[in-house]
């Protein structure tokens, strides 16, 4: 995490002492480095220069509407999954023809809303969904822009409920339909097939999954071109995973080499939907000790973020570093852990660590991704703050929720 550094033993993003930014905005907090996505996003565009495509950055990652907003001057469309991820990215001010429309389970007034703004084109993951969405595209008076998501039945070899590429996941369609269901839909007048695609998972750190899915998705496309169908698009998704403690994933480079050299001759645009591999190590969140205690010969340091604010280790029981704002050179083994009234409410549990006191500011590092955006009122928690630092500079860009905002939609009858 290039920008976020010590200096004089003390922890900076970019030119900005984190002690600095819990003083004026209080703990927790996300604090996000500009630098850093910029520098990820021109990396991963630069790995795929030599070959036509489009990069579509993962809303689900993280959705804040200034990260949206850079992100949109810097070129890149959007995946959405949702109606309101669709709301977030219009009101980011972006055209609509860098969105795309994703998801397994699509309400008829989210494909209405896709539709009548018009993306660039809905993933379809089943039979039945395409049939609802023709449809739809009838009633409205439109035809529909398509492409297929694929089930290649490849093990990403990442965390179970992360992994979507398998027979066993709800996520897309077999391979052994495929052919059948783009025939029928070239029948459709509702809808026009524009593409193929696949996503088989998230935190992928090995090429070996990514070459599987590619070869069985560029077989199955050439038999369609060469059926006669008109292809423009062939959508590989995202999945490339960052380094958490110690993970050695693929560059952006290489992974670009090997998608381009798997591809081979096929002549269309080809799709790339990041998320984690963009946002991910560009955020930490930054947490207060509130105490510390010991029982039976367990140490436990509470802080002040929960799982309501990062559920990752909850969830997944992932690792993320963390570290002191002050740098220590005194260690010890500890449980990391929040104050939420449950026992899986924990960031780090048996880890050798740099020794924290009461009161001391820590780091939970490379929280950039699916951080915020799985946060929750939970234990009626207001959500954290966020903050986007450039250079010596920092913005609030989310603020801290109020106790009032807790229960601004409810009515009390």
């Amino acid at each position: 995490m290039h920008f976020f550094q010590y200096r004089n033993s003390e922890l900076y993003c970019e030119e900005v002492p984190m002690s600095l930014i819990a003083a004026e905005v209080g703990t927790p907090v996300y604090v996000y480095s500009e630098r850093t996505l910029r520098r990820h996003v021109e990396v991963f565009e630069n790995a795929f220069s030599e070959v036509p495509h489009k990069v579509f950055y993962a809303v689900k990652a993280n959705s804040n509407l200034t990260l949206l907003k850079r992100f949109r001057d810097w070129g890149l469309g959007f995946e959405v999954v949702s109606g309101g991820e669709l709301f977030r990215t219009l009101q980011a001010e972006v055209s609509s023809d860098r969105l795309i429309f994703s998801g397994v389970g699509k309400k008829s007034d989210e494909i209405r809303y896709a539709l009548e703004t018009g993306v660039l084109f809905l993933s379809v993951e089943s039979s039945a969904e395409l049939q609802l969405i023709a449809k739809i595209s009838a009633e409205l008076g439109t035809c529909a822009p398509i492409v297929f998501r694929t089930n290649p039945d490849v093990d990403s070899q990442t965390h179970p409920y992360i992994s979507t590429g398998g027979r066993q996941h709800k996520f897309g369609i077999d391979l052994s339909e495929v052919k059948n269901l783009y025939r029928r839909a070239h029948e459709m007048k509702e809808v026009k097939i524009v593409g193929i695609g696949c996503h088989i998972g998230s935190q992928i750190v090995e090429l070996a999954p990514f070459e599987s899915a590619l070869s069985s998705l560029t077989a199955i496309t050439a038999d369609l071109i060469n059926e006669g169908f008109d292809l423009q698009f062939l959508d590989f998704g995202g999945g490339l995973g960052i380094s958490y403690d110690g993970e050695k994933p693929p560059s952006p480079h290489d992974y670009a080499n090997s998608v381009i050299r798997l591809i081979g001759d096929l002549d269309l645009t080809l799709v790339l939907e990041p998320g984690r591999v963009l946002v991910g190590n560009a955020g930490v969140l930054l947490s207060r000790v509130l105490l510390k205690k010991q029982q039976r010969g367990k140490k436990f340091v509470v802080i002040d973020a929960g799982m309501n604010d990062i559920i990752r280790p909850a969830l997944y029981h992932s690792t993320h570093k963390v570290i002191p704002v002050r740098a220590r050179q005194e260690r010890e083994i500890v449980d990391v852990v929040g104050p939420i009234c449950e026992s899986s409410d924990f960031i780090a549990e048996d880890r050798e660590m740099a020794r924290l006191e009461t009161d001391d500011l820590l780091a939970v590092m490379s929280a950039g991704a699916y951080g915020f955006s799985l946060s929750s009122n939970y234990n009626s928690r207001p959500r954290a703050a966020e903050v986007l630092v450039h250079g010596n500079t920092f913005t609030i860009i989310r603020r801290r929720e109020s106790y009032e905002d807790l229960v601004r939609l409810e009515r009390v009858e």
